[in-house]
């Protein structure tokens, strides 16, 4: 039995602890705003933040947050900048298709919790790791600017 937070509340999960923590949210746990696209880290959709820090969950093993806290995509409004993202994310109209909108709002988030008022630079890089089929990548550099504004 492997036991964490998520979202502020202890949860445990019965799991082989190779298990990657993505399918241990999903499958354990039924919280399926965290999304498998790539399986291998490359795309950034199944962003989490562990301990704060944004992680691709499809290859974080389970063992590795025993005793942490998981903040997910059901749980990321619960503090003011959270909210503003997503927030800012509503009113850019951000997402089309959706499918990367999880992954995306986890980064920009820790990214607006590190740097304030971040540059175009520290934008991209930060948001380097997410990728978006449907290119809407200067609506999330709206949303992240207008989100900064919002918590300033």
């Amino acid at each position: 039995m492997i036991r964490f937070q998520v979202n502020g509340k202890p949860a445990s999960v019965d799991a082989d602890p190779s298990t990657p923590l993505l399918w241990a949210l999903r499958d354990n746990l039924d919280m399926t705003g965290t999304k498998f696209s790539c399986g291998m880290a490359l795309c950034g959709a199944c962003t989490v933040h562990l301990d704060g820090q944004p992680i691709r969950s499809c290859s974080t093993p389970i063992s590795a947050v025993a005793g942490k806290n998981i903040t997910t995509i059901e749980g990321v409004n619960a503090d003011r900048i959270g909210k503003a993202v997503q927030d800012a994310w509503v009113v850019n109209d951000v997402a089309q298709c959706g499918y990367c909108q999880s992954g995306q709002v986890m980064s920009a988030t820790a990214l607006l919790k590190r740097t304030k008022k971040p540059t175009d630079a520290e934008i991209d890089a930060a948001m380097a790791g997410n990728l978006c089929r449907c290119g809407t990548y200067t609506r999330v550099r709206a949303a992240i600017k207008a989100a900064a504004t919002a918590i300033a």
